[in-house]
């Protein structure tokens, strides 16, 4: 077994792989940007090296100066995690010349699965299921748009290389094709360094499952049953699953046996993923392989009791997998919902910042939290804004989703803009309950994006009453203030009004021992807590059933969430709620000759000049953020009058890049 590891990686993957090499007994040595110089996983290794400034290209990416650390920290293996270098084979040949153990598969096998034209040749000749498509790099817009038209619309513009959603576009017509050629190439070339792009049938009303495998370098490979990933955004995973609600015992012996005889032409070994399309009368296709450790493993965990990352460093270490399929058994639910720094209400753009507030919930046998964050930590503009992955276990589905909304009730983040709503919303939703997914769930479900009215309280009497307590209990502190005049002291009235979604509700909010009595509506309602001022979660029951709900005071206001509802509350005074009725709407500015930026990042171009005429549609510039780039067009035909930032430019959320007439 090894004695020292070396990480290349950083963030929630890093923090991961360290957990279980303290548990093995195994020294770990991190590598770290100037951006993550006080990053956790620098804190929880046992040394780490500063290997760059920020930008992922002149560190976590720079091959030589991984080297270099393996060499001063004299680690005998080096894991890649996920991302950055994990599928680089380059730098897998570079370790092995350097007599250093890659805890990963061999450099073929990552060539041949990173390169989805010739994986697709080989798991064809594999006998795996193929999707319909030409199976070559296409050479330019009208190869695209004549492979296009001989497979059939829709089709996906996939790239060649890399993964992780990056490089691909869906095309519906032949100007889709073209603009999809064009974006998809250019970012991949961008994240990958290769521009190669595919054209493939695009299976309609899909659903992403993946079959986890093992294989050690003595010709013994298992498969650890499959996961569904059809809940994703922009080809990004939201919610994970194992096993899939639409797998039968018959389909996953039929994926799995394909991915092992995939496993075996490729001579693979160490942990890796074969991922299938599979419609709904469960017909599956091979799709890619991916060769590393996947974002989602923990529900494979979950499941099966093994630790994916403990077998992959075992792999490498020349041990022989210490159990046959046979033994492989699949144990209840798991679920995992991927917590971002992003802003749902403003088309999921990222958000970056100090995590001034980050309390997870509390970890057991059926919650797992795995991150690369502490409070008071930085949400950086150059690298993923994953913030956390929240993992729940249950016997069932059904219970495994309960616990997921429950323990998304009790993460409280502040600082940075979260999903966390959002997430909340869609294990709340009764499609995901019923188990009918798609990758096009989230486009189906909101296909003009997600607003507040989305999160809308199933009982509104809750945030109501738990509004109400809150500020009694604030008014209640404020009447013992010191100075008051004997025998005018001030009294907290039990009378108030609270203002939810514009509505205006009478409440009256008595103290008791123990909690509050409310009338709400005309209904009574106990509420039983031992909340304190501050705490950021009011636990308690309401006539009898037990909530978590996350308060916070904001200004005279007070901001609450609980099951995927999110929602900014008043309360009054009933004479101050009478002239609060009457009080103008103040208009929002007029923004409409500006063009903004909507999200902090790198300004990447500029497609236009001072005194150009465009129409509406036409691009302006690009944004790129926290690995994702963004077009800007014009919403209307206009004039730029002056330009106000250039490319490289930093730029803050809001910030002015150009004035129209």
């Amino acid at each position: 077994m090894f004695k020292k590891i070396l990480i290349a990686n950083r963030g929630e993957i890093a923090c991961r792989i360290i957990h279980t090499a303290r548990r093995l007994g195994i020294k770990t040595a991190a590598v770290c940007s100037e951006a993550d110089a006080r990053a956790l996983h620098v804190e929880m290794a046992d040394e780490a090296v500063l290997i760059g400034p920020p930008p992922a290209a002149e560190s976590y990416l720079d091959i030589g100066k991984i080297l270099d650390a393996v060499k001063e920290t004299r680690s005998q293996a080096v894991h890649p995690g996920y991302g950055f270098l994990s599928e680089n084979a380059e730098f897998a040949k570079a370790l092995d010349e350097a007599g250093v153990a890659f805890i990963g598969p061999g450099p073929k096998a990552m060539t041949v699965m990173g390169d989805k034209i010739e994986s697709k040749k080989l798991a064809k000749k594999a006998g795996l299921n193929t999707i319909p498509g030409d199976g070559g790099a296409v050479k330019d817009a009208s190869d695209a748009v004549r492979i296009a038209g001989a497979i059939g619309y829709p089709v996906m513009l996939k790239a060649s290389a890399g993964g992780g959603g990056k490089g691909m576009r869906i095309a519906a017509d032949d100007a889709e094709c073209r603009d999809g050629l064009k974006r998809a190439s250019g970012e991949a070339e961008t994240a990958f360094g290769d521009g190669r792009v595919l054209v493939e049938k695009y299976i309609e009303n899909p659903r992403h499952i993946e079959i986890q495998v093992l294989a050690d370098g003595f010709g013994n490979a298992v498969y650890l049953g499959e996961r569904e990933c059809s809940i994703q955004r922009r080809h990004q995973k939201v919610i994970e699953e194992a096993p899939s609600p639409l797998v039968d015992e018959r389909t996953r012996r039929a994926m799995g046996e394909q991915a092992m005889a995939l496993v075996q032409a490729v001579e693979y070994r160490s942990a890796g993923t074969v991922e299938f399309i599979v419609d709904q009368d469960r017909n599956f296709y091979f799709l890619e392989m991916n060769t590393r450790l996947q974002v989602e493993h923990p529900v494979t965990e979950l499941i099966t009791g093994l630790d994916l990352v403990e077998q992959m460093i075992r792999i490498a270490a020349g041990e022989k997998l210490a159990f046959s399929q046979e033994d492989v058994v699949l144990n209840g639910c798991a679920i995992e919902a991927r917590i971002y720094a992003e802003d749902p209400f403003r088309d999921f753009l990222p958000s970056s910042g100090r995590l001034v507030r980050y309390r997870p919930p509390d970890g057991d046998g059926h919650v797992r939290v795995d991150t690369g964050v502490a409070e008071g930590g930085e949400i950086s503009i150059y690298y993923d804004p994953m913030i956390a992955k929240l993992i729940t276990y249950g016997p069932t589905r059904e219970e495994a989703a309960a616990r997921m909304s429950g323990a998304l009730d009790q993460f409280h983040i502040s600082g940075v803009r979260h999903n966390i709503g959002f997430l909340a919303a869609l294990i709340a939703h009764p499609r995901f309950a019923e188990g009918r997914l798609s990758t096009d769930f989230i486009a189906e479900e909101y296909p003009d994006g997600f607003h507040s009215r989305d999160l809308t309280p199933e009982d509104p009497r809750l945030l109501i009453a738990v509004a109400g307590c809150v500020h009694r209990a604030y008014q209640a502190r404020a009447s013992m203030i010191s100075g008051q005049t004997a025998g005018r002291e001030r009294v907290v009235s039990d009378d108030w009004v609270v203002i939810l979604r514009g509505g205006a509700v009478p409440v009256r909010i008595k103290p008791v021992d123990g909690g509050y009595e409310l009338v709400v509506e005309g209904v009574d309602i106990l509420i039983e807590t031992a909340w304190k001022l501050g705490q950021p979660l009011f636990r308690g029951t309401l006539n009898g059933r037990g909530f978590c709900l996350q308060v916070e005071r904001q200004g005279v206001a007070y901001r609450l969430f609980h099951g995927g509802a999110e929602a900014e509350v008043l309360v009054l005074s009933p004479r101050h709620a009478e002239l609060q009725a009457l009080m103008p709407v103040e208009e929002a500015p007029d923004t409409s000759k500006y063009l903004l930026s909507p999200m902090p990042g790198l300004l990447i171009s500029l497609s236009v000049e001072e005194g150009q005429e465009v129409k509406a549609g036409e691009e302006l510039a690009v944004i790129e953020a926290m690995k994702m780039e963004n077009v800007l067009r014009a919403e209307r035909d206009g004039v730029v009058a002056a330009i106000k930032a250039g490319p490289g430019d930093s730029l803050a959320v809001d910030q002015v890049i150009l004035e129209f007439e």
